[in-house]
């Protein structure tokens, strides 16, 4: 079974987010439950269950998540279920966690730590279909030009921007 909620209150408005026995599998920044629900479907195979405060990992997800928006927290310590994305986007996405809070890297940086440099396209894509945005850090991944390129969640590039001023990031 996959569990979703939602948290209503934030700077960036509505976040979904669902998780099975794993991890979480989902979180979107989309005001919008039924592409949600698909998405969730699409990557897991199967529809989450909504149920408000089913699920301990879904509690534990939005107290961080609040703490981040606020600036308080700098590291999210949740579990990924990452067997739901496919061997590059995980390795690709791995690294971007690897980004710290306040620092950015580049789509070819990433390619690069993965043997691969020519890839920066393919870790371009990777980063645009992240499941998990904000726990998985894509929003520090910049152009190899080192400026904001696309961002796949609500709000798009003025969301990536608002975020790396939310961390203080130094390349922005």
């Amino acid at each position: 079974m996959i569990a979703a909620d939602r948290i209503d209150e934030t700077p960036l408005g509505r976040i979904w987010a669902a998780a099975n026995e794993t991890g979480l599998v989902a979180v979107s920044l989309w005001d919008d439950a039924p592409r949600f629900v698909k998405e969730v479907n699409r990557l897991a195979g199967i529809i989450p269950v909504l149920i408000p405060n089913s699920q301990p990992l879904l509690t534990e997800t939005f107290a961080q998540l609040s703490a981040y928006l606020r600036g308080e927290l700098r590291e999210f310590d949740l579990p990924i279920d990452w067997t739901i994305m496919k061997p590059f986007q995980r390795q690709a996405l791995q690294l971007v966690c690897d980004v710290p809070y306040g620092h950015t890297s580049t789509y070819h940086v990433i390619a690069t730590q993965m043997g691969q440099p020519g890839a920066a396209r393919a870790v371009g894509q990777a980063n645009a279909a992240n499941p998990i945005p904000l726990i998985i850090p894509c929003h520090r991944i910049l152009g190899n030009d080192g400026k904001l390129h696309g961002y796949g969640a609500g709000g798009g590039v003025e969301t990536k921007a608002w975020l790396l001023r939310l961390e203080g990031s130094r390349l922005v």
